[in-house]
């Protein structure tokens, strides 16, 4: 699929995620702008559709993680996000985003995340 079909699909994913549209409710927004924020930041590795598979996944060894079938709650993302693969004992290659996304930013990437996961997260 070449890129701007894929930003299609996944601005298709965001709108469809939940089953509603984006003005429906705060949830339906925070999942739609996470979404925006995890295609300008997270796509290159985790892949547009957030299966591990992005452009720069073969660079990677441990390949970046397929978020779409993770087992992960919430707590966890958040802290690799803010700090980074090394910091959690996961790869040294995902870099830390605290600096770089407001609290808001994270807020809605996990809001994504949890629109678009298959398994249930273990507490």
């Amino acid at each position: 699929m070449n890129r701007p079909a894929a930003v299609l699909a996944v601005l298709a994913m965001l709108t469809t995620a939940s089953g509603a549209c984006a003005d429906d409710s705060d949830r339906d927004r925070s999942e739609n702008r996470g979404g925006l924020v995890f295609l300008n930041y997270c796509s290159n590795c985790h892949g547009i559709t957030a299966n591990g598979n992005g452009r720069a996944a073969r660079l990677y060894n441990p390949k970046p993680a397929n978020l779409v079938k993770t087992d992960k709650n919430d707590a966890y993302k958040e802290s690799i996000i803010r700090r980074g693969g090394g910091a959690l004992g996961r790869s040294k290659f995902m870099p830390p985003w605290n600096d770089e996304l407001t609290n808001e930013q994270i807020k809605d990437v996990i809001a994504f995340l949890r629109s678009i996961q298959e398994t249930k997260p273990k507490d």
